[in-house]
């Protein structure tokens, strides 16, 4: 008897139907840069005009994922987010070295695609990257039974972005006495989703639409709070101001995500007190009694972003991020002597 490759659980059919549905969706993302449509083996992207706009233009790529927060899409069957997601959390790694994005590619896998997920999920990228001037040029869609367990999925993307050389941001000008600016997240975003799926689903066994005092939303709600992209926040500052540098605040949370950008002979010291952390922190901290130093190395705490600038900036800086409607900035520490770590106070 013959066996066929949809036999062996992967449906190339239905693949390609799935494709076709979300194409129109990806076109709306094009810009006169993307110069191919989906289906070729690689996009093209016209960088004519970024090499006479930049005197020398710096390419800088970063690639990620949502981790575990898919789990909590999957049980509230729920999955445009989770899109959107993936690519703030690539804007805001560019964006630590003064880049703006400009394209981005997305791999979504899965035991068994449906199309209707697929979309939810495409349809988040897209809507993501319209609003941040991002092409979707591109993406991989992979079907692998035995792979992946039944209905789960794993999202990735990798984006594109561009800084001019001599704007380029990696911490090095950081020195004593610069001021730690902190921007506020939304919730989890998307780390730290192991540990609260565990205390708050598992060992409390809270479902997603349980309502409790401490959280002004339902769990599935807060649990799935976008990830916010700061690009259009910072990037009026860039010209205008001298950032000396920028951490994105994801896994490893801010003890071990400032210190990436830190010179040596220096530390970040924090004001404890000086930003509100979110009722959901708090939550899985009690319910799971988790010590504090976990709670500070896994979730970014409140704070999604932090920019350290020079002292004598930081108002202008400080009064520019308090027109924006959601940026949510606060002064949360300083830089001071030390070895490359986060201290609090």
């Amino acid at each position: 008897m013959a066996t066929t490759y949809k036999d062996s659980g992967v449906d190339v059919a239905k693949g390609k139907e799935a494709v076709e549905r979300i194409s129109k969706v990806v076109r709306s993302t094009f810009n006169k840069r993307v110069l191919t449509g989906l289906g070729l083996f690689g996009s093209l992207y016209d960088i004519s005009d970024i090499v006479r706009d930049y005197k020398e233009p710096v390419l800088v790529q970063s690639i990620d994922g949502v981790g575990t927060k898919i789990e909590v899409a999957a049980i509230m069957n729920t999955y445009s987010q989770v899109g959107k997601d993936i690519v703030a959390h690539s804007c805001n790694d560019v964006l630590c070295q003064g880049a703006i994005p400009l394209t981005f590619l997305d791999y979504v896998a899965t035991d068994k695609l449906d199309a209707d997920v697929l979309e939810q999920i495409v349809q988040g990228m897209a809507d993501a990257c319209a609003g941040y001037g991002l092409s979707l040029v591109g993406g991989e869609t992979a079907e692998m039974p035995g792979t992946y367990e039944t209905d789960h999925w794993d999202i990735a993307g990798a984006v594109l972005g561009v800084v001019e050389k001599s704007k380029i941001i990696d911490g090095s000008a950081i020195k004593k006495g610069d001021v730690i600016i902190g921007l506020a997240s939304e919730g989890l975003h998307t780390n730290g989703y192991s540990l609260a799926r565990k205390v708050l689903l598992e060992d409390k066994g809270f479902t997603v639409r349980d309502v409790m005092a401490e959280l002004p939303r339902s769990v599935g709600a807060e649990l799935m709070r976008p990830h916010k992209n700061y690009t259009n926040h910072v990037k009026p500052l860039l010209d205008k101001y001298n950032i000396h540098g920028i951490a994105h605040i994801t896994g490893g949370g801010l003890i071990e995500n400032i210190p990436r950008i830190l010179p040596a002979g220096f530390d970040a010291e924090l004001q404890k007190d000086s930003w509100e952390v979110l009722p959901i922190f708090e939550a899985i901290q009690q319910f799971g009694e988790v010590p504090e130093d976990d709670m500070y190395t896994t979730f970014n705490m409140g704070i999604g972003l932090t920019l350290v600038v020079p002292e004598e900036e930081h108002k202008a800086i400080m009064a520019d991020l308090e027109k924006q409607d959601d940026a949510k900035a606060t002064v949360i520490g300083k830089i001071i002597k030390g070895k490359k770590k986060v201290c609090f106070v």
